[in-house]
């Protein structure tokens, strides 16, 4: 077998795991994807345009391990029931790859070739990437399909309350998403202490919160 190549990195607002959506296309996060020098040819993306969403595989950082674990905690099980690791998408697996459905949003020329734009990402500034692939909606979307317990277990929103001095920090082209990644609740599903202040990188800053009930109120920008 081939050994894998890195043919992309990806940036994005999330330079830390905590606060990264749980899943692709669950906010309009946007994303860059450059190329390694070597995948820089533009016939590489030629006809990539007649496509409205792209599948990305992708590499988890940090959770390598020679030991072979057959059972996970699902952090939306609370982290006390367990799953057999093929699943779940949690990313201690035997190959930590990942893989998201990401909207495609355009290529722009760059200093470092032909990159592309996508929204909906559900990665971590930086994160390496293995193979780009066009979705198919008439054989990859299934809308019948079971949700298993993610689907069971789905919680609703937070309402986000932030004052206007502490939105006027944020640039306004993060505002929206940022709201969309704090309403989707970044903290682990078996964490509820109401007086804890939590604290996500995006974008840059750090957002100090603080969560009670179903209201998230954000309590610092620094």
């Amino acid at each position: 077998m081939s050994e894998l190549k890195i043919i992309a990195h990806i940036i994005t607002d999330f330079d830390e795991k905590f606060g990264v959506p749980r899943q692709s296309g669950l906010c309009s996060a946007k994303g860059r994807i450059i190329f390694e020098p070597e995948y820089r040819s533009p016939d590489a993306l030629k006809g990539i345009e007649e496509f409205d969403y792209l599948w990305i595989i992708w590499g988890f950082e940090g959770v390598e391990s020679d030991t072979f674990k057959a059972t996970v905690r699902p952090p939306r099980l609370g982290g006390n029931e367990t799953r057999g690791v093929f699943a779940t998408r949690s990313p201690f697996r035997p190959n930590p790859l990942g893989l998201s459905s990401v909207k495609y949003e355009g290529l722009e020329v760059t200093e470092n070739g032909l990159t592309v734009l996508v929204s909906g990402v559900d990665m971590r500034n930086n994160t390496p990437i293995y193979d780009i692939k066009p979705y198919l909606p008439y054989v990859d979307s299934h809308p019948e399909a079971s949700n298993g317990f993610a689907g069971e277990h789905r919680s609703e929103n937070l309402k986000v309350e932030m004052s206007r001095e502490l939105l006027k920090l944020i640039p306004n082209d993060k505002r929206d998403t940022l709201i969309e990644v704090l309403e989707q609740d970044p903290r682990p599903h078996y964490q509820d202490d109401p007086e804890r202040e939590y604290g996500l990188s995006f974008a840059g800053l750090n957002i100090k919160f603080k969560v009670s009930e179903s209201i998230l109120k954000v309590t610092r920008v620094e």
